[in-house]
């Protein structure tokens, strides 16, 4: 991976193409295609939409826990509602894997304690970070 997890990534340019075709898709509400690809040379979760990338999520692997560290959408993007559908895609297809998260970004955070229903996707042992707060 490029730098370190606890760094915030910084999105510039829409104008890449999303690596690969990831296992997780899902229809946006604008009826455009949201795919979700796993950027595992990176440690970023990646979204695109009309071949676009819009928003990246950065992790890290520990074992079976995947820690999610920073979220970060092109600014032409956001308040579009990208970055929870990442986030819910993300813990879906976690779920589906059997696979575990700690929740270490502030915005994953509140999302999580926003939505209870991914309670079992979270890690026992360290579902969150301490400073982001808990509940949900």
């Amino acid at each position: 991976m490029a730098g370190s997890a606890e760094e915030m990534i910084t999105l510039t340019s829409a104008e890449q193409e999303p690596r690969g075709s990831g296992p997780s898709a899902a229809t946006a509400p604008d009826a455009e295609e949201f795919v979700i690809t796993d950027n595992s040379e990176l440690g970023i979760y990646e979204a695109a939409t009309g071949g676009r990338t819009v928003a990246g999520l950065v992790y890290s692997k520990v074992g079976n826990r995947i820690i999610l560290s920073a979220t970060s959408v092109f600014p032409e993007f956001r308040g579009k509602g990208v970055a929870g559908r990442l986030i819910g895609g993300v813990l879906d297809e976690l779920r589906a894997q059997g696979k575990t998260a700690t929740v270490t970004c502030p915005f994953a955070t509140g999302f999580v304690n926003a939505h209870p229903e991914y309670a079992d996707v979270l890690d026992p042992a360290s579902p969150r970070s301490p400073a982001a707060g808990h509940g949900g």
